[in-house]
């Protein structure tokens, strides 16, 4: 698929966002005052902001609210419905730390569970696609929410949580791409098998059914050389896993948690690139790009 930047920035930043309402929903930090306010504040910019990169993806933004009517089939909204629950829920959990000094664990669990329902539904939006192979894993929502956790535990503070995330989550994703990688070819989908003329005999495109792009190419095909995929790879993988872990080791100053932040934030969004850019829609059979 077209690797479009809202959507890039949409599954970094509010994957990060809600993975820290998750430890922030478990009181950790123990925090309360301008202290919670601040941690607060960096969640919710981090989530809204995805949230709203998202849907101004969307053909027709002013349209979305109707997303939240499909709850019952569609996983997009079943995301919209909890993200606007977990953010509302948090929002009076907050509100008791901010201006109250009182913590209402049971408000903070559900909150919680809530955030964590965000990135899974979001993660099944992908996954029960059959049509990119790629993507349709339990590997898919387990590295999310992987990343999700370990992203969260390194903003809220909690060093030795995210020491133990981060390398799950590193080989998560390794695990993905070696399993996506030949996801394509396991699928058995090939030209004959998509036009289901293959019991007449060898089936190949005579010529494009195009003579220029369209919407389809633009979203739903994009080819990345495995040169330069390889390379981005190493860089998401250094960058979102291994610097962070390496800066977490050392004795600990706020200076080296910014840069194990700012590191882990561009490896994920490399990853993410990549997630997108090498997806291999089958659409992409009829346009002789598979």
């Amino acid at each position: 698929m077209h690797p479009a930047p809202s959507v890039i920035v949409f599954t970094t930043l509010s994957g990060l966002g809600f993975g820290l309402l998750i430890w922030l929903g478990l009181g950790l930090p123990a925090v309360t005052g301008w202290v919670a306010f601040a941690f607060f504040a960096i969640a919710y910019a981090l989530a809204v902001g995805g949230l709203m990169a998202s849907t101004f993806h969307l053909g027709h933004p002013e349209r979305a609210w109707k997303a939240f009517s499909q709850w019952r089939s569609s996983w997009l909204s079943r995301e919209g419905v909890c993200a606007v629950a977990s953010l509302l829920v948090m929002a009076a959990y907050g509100a008791g730390l901010v201006f109250f000094d009182t913590r209402l664990a049971l408000l903070g669990w559900v909150g919680a569970l809530l955030s964590l329902a965000t990135v899974f539904t979001t993660s099944m939006i992908y996954t029960q696609m059959k049509t990119v192979p790629r993507w349709n894993t339990p590997l898919t929502p387990a590295l999310l929410i992987a990343i999700s956790l370990g992203g969260g535990a390194l903003l809220a503070g909690e060093i030795s949580a995210a020491l133990i995330l981060f390398p799950i989550a590193g080989v998560l994703q390794i695990l993905w791409w070696v399993r996506g990688d030949g996801a394509f070819a396991a699928s058995g989908t090939d030209t004959a098998t998509a036009t289901g003329l293959g019991s007449i005999g060898t089936v190949r495109a005579f010529e494009p059914p195009h003579t220029g792009t369209n919407y389809l190419m633009r979203e739903m095909v994009h080819q990345v050389g495995r040169k330069h995929a390889m390379k981005l790879r190493g860089i998401a993988f250094g960058l979102g896993y291994v610097l962070p872990v390496a800066l977490l080791l050392v004795p600990f100053s706020h200076m080296l948690a910014l840069v194990a932040v700012l590191a882990h934030v561009a490896g994920i969004t490399a990853s993410r690139w990549l997630f997108f850019a090498e997806a291999e829609h089958v659409v992409g059979l009829y346009y002789g790009k598979r």
